[in-house]
């Protein structure tokens, strides 16, 4: 069956995307979108990606082939009951939603399970919204794909045809999987990050200090402390039986290496910091959804009025594109002054040989 006619429910930075890239391959695919936000819609519309501005859910979606779910994870499951008198028949609907077990569960109490297949785009970023959709935000990221019990081989295939469409990695997992996958790689990482930095709020002198010097290391493993509360604290409440498994057990290990440290047993110390270097150095930069490939390096120079677009207009001689440049205010690691981010390996060497041909200090990561 192809889809011809496919409708999104919620039109956000996930469901943007998704929609920018069907239509980037697929432009004669007809696109209807619903969201609170009417502007947004009138703004995708006149960009070419919606078709047709939804007031609803209603008779208008009995012509789509598959609609999508794009709304926070707590509310897709209350779409499913509005939706299910408009399905025409071989429609099936699908998610975006971090968490799979609450969509699930209402979708077998609905008795959906014959027109629903899950799915989870993972990835993202800080900011939020349709106009930060980019048709290529889930090139190379892994599409989960979480079929229910009566799923049908071809309809688990349609999926996976759109995830390939719009340049993902298609995997296909039980959705118990996937949510504590999820709550250890994903959703315990925001937590961690969270309390960090509220630790270090509560820390702080009044002078703030710690804030003022929480550049480098603290910032990077921090950033994703910046993510929507609204969102976070919804993916963590349906997703709360996983995540208190996992980080009982983190709350464990913290505990381990706080009796270790107070005993002084510095082999113990030395291991921990070996042994997670070793599993981290393990991570294919290959391998989408876990920690993004960092080709990037440092330049120590000095901070001199025009040095940084002298820097740039000799990269862009030869045709190079920065992707970020940044000054390092905390140099703890041995970086040098400016810290220069690019779109590939060969870009990031093509760069390295230019500059030292004008022998600038280069420091690899």
């Amino acid at each position: 069956m192809s889809d011809a006619s496919i409708a999104f429910i919620g039109l956000g930075l996930i469901g943007g995307s998704i929609a920018r890239g069907i239509k980037r391959e697929k432009p004669n695919t007809k696109i209807m979108a619903y969201m609170r936000t009417h502007s947004r819609l009138l703004q995708a519309k006149e960009e070419g990606i919606v078709d047709v501005i939804l007031d609803g859910i209603g008779e208008a979606l009995r012509e789509c082939d598959l609609i999508f779910l794009c709304t926070p994870v707590e509310y897709n499951a209350r779409y499913l009951s509005e939706i299910q008198p408009f399905l025409k028949p071989g429609a099936i609907i699908t998610d975006v939603g971090s968490t799979k077990a609450d969509i699930h569960e209402e979708v077998r109490r609905l008795r959906l399970e014959g027109q629903f297949v899950g799915g989870h785009p993972m990835a993202g970023s800080e900011k939020t919204g349709y106009e930060n959709s980019t048709d290529h935000l889930l090139e190379n990221a892994y599409y989960i794909i979480t079929p229910t019990a009566a799923s049908t081989e071809e309809q688990v295939n349609r999926l996976v045809r759109i995830a390939n469409m719009i340049g993902s990695i298609p995997l296909v997992l039980d959705y118990h999987e996937h949510d504590f996958i999820t709550a250890t790689i994903s959703h315990l990482p925001h937590i961690i990050a969270s309390s960090l930095v509220n630790l270090v709020k509560a820390s702080d002198n009044e002078e703030g200090i710690m804030k003022r010097l929480a550049a480098g290391g603290f910032k990077d493993i921090t950033r994703i402390a910046s993510s929507s509360p609204e969102m976070w604290e919804q993916i963590c409440m349906t997703n709360s039986g996983n995540l208190s498994v996992i980080l009982e057990r983190y709350i464990s290990s913290l505990s381990q290496i706080l009796h270790e440290l107070k005993g002084n047993d510095n082999q113990y110390i030395y291991r921990l910091f070996e042994t997670s270097r070793d599993y981290r150095n393990s991570f294919s930069e290959k391998v989408p959804g876990s920690i993004a490939p960092d080709y990037s390096f440092t330049v120590d120079m000095a901070d001199e009025v025009g040095a940084i677009s002298t820097l740039s207009v000799i990269l862009a001689a030869k045709g190079i594109s920065i992707k970020n440049i940044g000054i390092n205010h905390n140099r703890e690691h041995g970086e040098g002054t400016l810290r220069i981010a690019f779109y590939d390996k060969e870009t990031m060497d093509s760069a390295w040989k230019q500059l030292e041909r004008y022998h600038y200090d280069l420091i690899s990561n």
